[in-house]
């Protein structure tokens, strides 16, 4: 089959359509032919060496595909050559076919093409795991979440006012990202370049007023997060994009506040863990992309031989929303 290699050089790498194995389902197993995949942040870590892949994964990247059933091991029994699917990867997207657990797929909703079911997996299930496992949101609690035009803030949103009827705050660095976040749900929505955010939603609601803080940056937001979190509150991160190291941190607000910190990365989950995920998110979601009333963000789309053109518009936070490619 092709697929997507990673080619190190000197001091910079490339991506380069080259021949590779084809995986071959093991008894338990579903092989998928990918009609789409999708761009993830992990993505560009992961070609520069910061992201291996979890033990046993591919190598190849991908954390996510839609394709066609292809082949089935020998004990499966719930899918069939020919079923339309899409599903989480530990890695292996960037590439004709793939393989995954029986348990691992889910029915392509009929009215949602190949390119909007690769556009969820990923983020949505991030933003599930967040949310409802990890932040436990309540009906009506008030989330906040940063990095709003991201796939997962988009996606955060979305699960957060269907699921959870909640009272949305959202953060973005731009206008477009912050006008999309209005539109999925977000009840008020802060530019964190131009504003203070725990200073408008202090003026707005009151202090100490948000239940879960949904947060990618990490050092920047830390003390602001703790003038606005409330007592039994809980900060879910999954990244540290603007930095990891907090000067003149205090760990009383965790104590006065009974305060949950929680960190989670999915990858790295084991795939029992994925597999209860997998099947919770699409007890709880399913109908409700097949009646639209959930949705992926799609930004954009790029014939998977643009696939540099594509990981550069995501380095440069252009998007909003998800970048999916196709044409394997």
């Amino acid at each position: 089959m092709k697929a997507i290699n990673v080619i190190q050089q000197e001091d910079y790498n490339r991506l380069e359509i080259a021949d590779t194995p084809t995986p071959q389902p093991a008894e338990h197993e579903l092989l998928i032919k990918i009609e789409a995949t999708a761009v993830n942040r992990a993505d560009l870590l992961q070609r520069t060496g910061n992201y291996p892949p979890p033990k046993g994964a591919s190598k190849i990247l991908g954390l996510e595909m839609a394709g066609i059933v292809e082949k089935i091991g020998s004990a499966v029994k719930n899918w069939e050559v020919g079923d339309k699917i899409f599903s989480l990867l530990p890695g292996g997207g960037y590439a004709e076919f793939c393989t995954i657990h029986e348990d691992m797929a889910m029915p392509i909703p009929e009215d949602l093409s190949f390119e909007e079911a690769a556009a969820i997996p990923e983020t949505f299930l991030t933003a599930f795991q967040a949310i409802d496992w990890l932040g436990k949101l309540q009906q009506e609690e008030t989330i906040l979440i940063h990095a709003a035009g991201s796939g997962v803030g988009t996606s955060a949103i979305q699960l957060a006012q269907h699921l959870f009827n909640a009272r949305i705050i959202a953060t973005a660095g731009k206008a477009h990202k912050l006008e999309t976040a209005k539109k999925l749900g977000a009840d008020f929505a802060y530019n964190y370049k131009k504003q203070n955010y725990a200073q408008e939603i202090i003026s707005d609601i009151g202090a100490d007023t948000v239940d879960l803080v949904i947060d990618f940056i990490g050092k920047p937001y830390w003390h602001k997060n703790m003038e606005i979190i409330a007592t039994d509150g809980r900060i879910v991160y999954l990244s540290f994009l603007g930095g990891h190291k907090v000067e003149g941190m205090s760990l009383i607000p965790i104590l006065r506040k009974r305060l949950s910190i929680m960190g989670s990365t999915l990858r790295s989950r084991s795939l029992d863990y994925k597999i209860d995920l997998t099947q919770d998110f699409k007890e709880q979601t399913l109908s409700l992309f097949s009646n639209q009333t959930l949705s992926p963000v799609i930004d954009s789309m790029y014939d998977w031989s643009e696939t540099e053109q594509a990981h550069q518009r995501m380095q440069n936070n252009k998007n909003t929303g998800k970048i999916v490619l196709t044409g394997m």
